[in-house]
């Protein structure tokens, strides 16, 4: 009876044992599946077009400043200048004068009671004729001669710079297709203008900007910062990946069908680089080993607030969000009044304090205990992998706040990698690698030229008209 009673108990224990194995498992299912379902644009590196039309409550790390909503008081403010010199004009009479027998006379002495003007643009084409004349019978050397037509008119009908420069913006700038483009053109425009025709501008754009592109990347080459991203578009049907380097003042763009370090060394700028790369801490970057690197807080500040939202026994997190917040106030601050690096406090205080949140991050999340003798690492989850990635990559993450020339997020490549985005979502994808390069080309000739000062028609114009390099001078 008792034997029988003690395997009823063995029994039972160990089926409680493999029940509370099985409901830890659960949980943790449970867990990381809430986790997937909480992620957002604000607490993960999900874009903002993810987050569907239930958009997140606000979650900004700024303050209040206090201040009214709309434009400040002294700001600078723009409106449409009235001109002095109106193309027409147009006279309105009362209403209530019209059928009167003195309306001519009233009209030739009325005066102007108010001026009202209204800006548009006249749609018109413009067909410039060239003609090569020839003269029978050269008076002073004999024989006939004939007049030369410009190099850039090479055909009996052609369209001409305004047009093609028009038909570039539209298809790289305006992220518009190709068809629409043509439909856009013929309708404006009344011209039946082919969509073949439309890619071949786009083509002998792009051709010619092969050495100005050249120059940009070599120009980033030697940057002493240089901001580094990639993202990922569709190539006939296949996923390729969009390589970025960049800086306050050059747009260099490249594809390649590989993301990590492969993918960085077909584009060409990390082999040479000798300055600050900026990126958003993904492994392959860490095989430059002779650079220096700065890790984007702002990838860290998405990550922190997914953990303290869906983890809030993670005070550590919070903690981190507040430090990295305050070293950004300041080092703002100290700008502000003229200076050049934070005082040697500001330093040992935020260096004190890092170290203390990472070993409080690690006390919070020790490594689980294995009863089995597995092979390989222990896993850590993914709150763990956080913290150590922060304790080894201290001086990047905390560069900002020693270097003031290097920027506390990595926002710039983001920008200058956001219209890929666009034109992905609109065209769908890109029929081929020599599409795709193409469309790169320019986009990075746009980029640095909108850096210069100068906006995307008027370059696109300059280098349809032979002179790309304007953006050098």
């Amino acid at each position: 009876m008792i034997e029988q009673l003690l395997q009823q108990v063995n029994s039972l224990t160990a089926t409680i044992d493999a029940q509370t194995q099985l409901i830890a498992q659960l949980n943790q299912t449970i867990q990381g599946l809430k986790e997937q379902l909480n992620k957002n644009s604000k607490s993960s590196s999900k874009p903002p077009s993810s987050d569907g039309y239930k958009k997140p409550a606000p979650t900004s790390l700024r303050k209040s400043s206090g201040k009214k909503v709309g434009g400040q008081d002294g700001h600078q403010g723009t409106r449409l200048a009235v001109t002095t010199a109106p193309d027409e004009t147009v006279k309105h009479m009362p209403s209530a004068c019209e059928g009167c027998p003195y309306y001519q006379m009233c009209k030739g002495t009325a005066c102007i009671a108010e001026k009202r003007n209204v800006i548009d643009a006249v749609v018109t084409v413009n067909v410039v004729e060239h003609q090569a004349l020839e003269i029978p019978i050269c008076m002073l050397h004999g024989g006939t001669r004939k007049g030369d037509f410009p190099s850039d008119v090479n055909a009996s009908v052609q369209y001409g710079e305004n047009l093609q420069a028009l038909s570039v913006a539209l298809n790289t700038v305006g992220a518009v297709s190709i068809k629409r483009t043509h439909e856009i053109l013929s309708g404006v425009f009344n011209i039946p203008i082919a969509t073949r025709t439309i890619s071949n501008m786009v083509k002998r754009c792009a051709d010619g900007l092969s050495a100005t592109v050249d120059k940009i990347k070599q120009r980033m080459k030697d940057s002493a910062l240089g901001h580094f991203d990639e993202t990922g578009t569709r190539v006939d049907k296949k996923l390729w990946w969009v390589h970025n380097a960049s800086n306050c003042e050059y747009t260099y763009l490249d594809i390649s069908p590989k993301r990590g370090f492969k993918g960085m060394e077909q584009c060409g700028v990390l082999t040479e680089f000798k300055g600050i790369a900026m990126h958003d801490c993904w492994a392959s970057y860490w095989n430059y080993p002779d650079i220096q690197h700065a890790v984007c807080c702002a990838h860290l500040l998405r990550e922190l607030t997914g953990i303290a939202e869906n983890h809030p026994d993670q005070k550590w997190a919070a903690a981190f969000i507040d430090l990295l917040m305050e070293m950004k106030k300041v080092k703002e601050k100290a700008i502000a009044k003229g200076k050049e690096s934070l005082s040697y406090y500001y330093l040992h205080k935020f260096d004190k304090k890092y170290l203390e949140l990472i070993e409080m991050g690690r006390k919070e999340n020790p490594l689980p205990e294995t009863t089995e003798k597995k092979r390989g690492r222990k896993k850590k989850g993914k709150i763990l992998p956080l913290v150590d990635r922060l304790a080894d990559y201290k001086a990047s993450v905390c560069l900002f706040a020693h270097n003031f020339q290097v920027p506390f997020d990595n926002n710039q490549a983001e920008r200058d990698v956001r219209m890929i985005k666009v034109k992905t979502k609109v065209s769908g994808c890109f029929r081929t690698e020599e599409g795709a390069k193409d469309y790169l080309k320019i986009m990075s000739y746009i980029g640095a030229a909108h850096k210069q000062g100068y906006n995307a028609y008027e370059a696109i114009k300059n280098a349809i008209s032979g002179n790309p390099d304007f953006i050098f001078a």
